[in-house]
């Protein structure tokens, strides 16, 4: 990228003492971002000049070197003239990566910090930790942090051909690789293997570990896969309206843009099939 923004975002847990140059804000109503109605999706960089009610902040990281926070704002606001409140997911495809990677943490963080203000044990008021990402309760003791939800996603490949599926949540005419939650007590391979076979009635081998990728909907570590199709006939679950193995040079339609680790695995076995790998 040739942007500000090229310099990959680094997370961090405590603001760097200030006073700070200049910092970046990302605001959100509930799960709703702040974003400008006729420019490219940006933090903000003066939230202040604004006016917006604000209820809490919460340090987020460095984005080119340059702090980043995420506020929540209360409910009845409105957004300022030339601005209006996007769902993260309604902006997929329009954030730059670095932009991408800060927000994704930035609404998770909001989220667990609003929906965490009291006990899920005893029900008192936490407290947020100084030196951790983490509420207390000064009752119990029983500490919450941030949520995190492992998924796998996977690249099913038998030859030339890529398995793909369409969900009913999904645009009109648009696949995608397989993917869903690990459950508790299970490994990430044992998880592919099941959800593949949910899913589309296929067994696989020979999984192998690709990338990684926070995905903030809700709060999901998305790990992804390769593997090898081992046997069986696509019948589908509860979850896909369609499924089947596509050649590499006649896929459907995917998800634009190259943001998401599911354009990632297409990619790179559209990649390795034209290099004859």
């Amino acid at each position: 990228m040739s942007s500000r923004f090229a310099r990959r975002f680094r997370v961090g847990q405590t603001a760097p003492p200030g006073p700070h140059a200049s910092i970046w804000v990302f605001a959100f109503r509930r799960r709703e971002l702040l974003v400008p109605i006729d420019r490219p999706p940006a933090p903000i960089a003066d939230l202040e000049a604004l006016g917006l009610a604000q209820i809490r902040s919460q340090y987020v990281g460095l984005l080119d070197e340059v702090p980043v926070f995420s506020v929540e704002l209360a409910d009845g606001v409105e957004a300022p003239p030339g601005m209006t409140f996007r769902d993260l997911r309604s902006l997929y495809g329009r954030l730059e990566d670095a932009l991408h990677e800060a927000a994704s943490r930035a609404v998770q963080l909001v989220e667990w910090d609003r929906t965490h203000q009291f006990c899920g044990a005893c029900g008192t008021a936490t407290l947020a930790l100084e030196q951790e990402r983490a509420r207390s309760c000064p009752a119990c003791g029983l500490s919450q942090f941030p949520r995190l939800s492992p998924a796998v996603i996977v690249s099913v490949e038998r030859d030339d051909e890529i398995l793909l599926g369409r969900s009913p949540h999904f645009p009109p005419g648009i696949y995608s690789v397989l993917a869903g939650f690990v459950e508790p007590g299970e490994s990430a391979e044992d998880a592919v293997r099941r959800e593949v076979e949910e899913e589309s009635g296929i067994l696989v081998d020979r999984i192998r570990y690709f990338a990684s990728q926070a995905w903030p909907f809700p709060h999901s570590l998305m790990l992804g896969f390769t593997a090898r199709f081992e046997a069986g006939e696509i019948r589908l679950g509860d979850e896909l309206e369609d499924a089947a193995f596509f050649c590499f040079d006649e896929l459907p339609r995917t998800f634009p843009g190259n943001v998401s680790i599911s354009q990632w695995l297409i990619g790179d076995f559209v990649r390795r099939m034209r290099e004859g790998r």
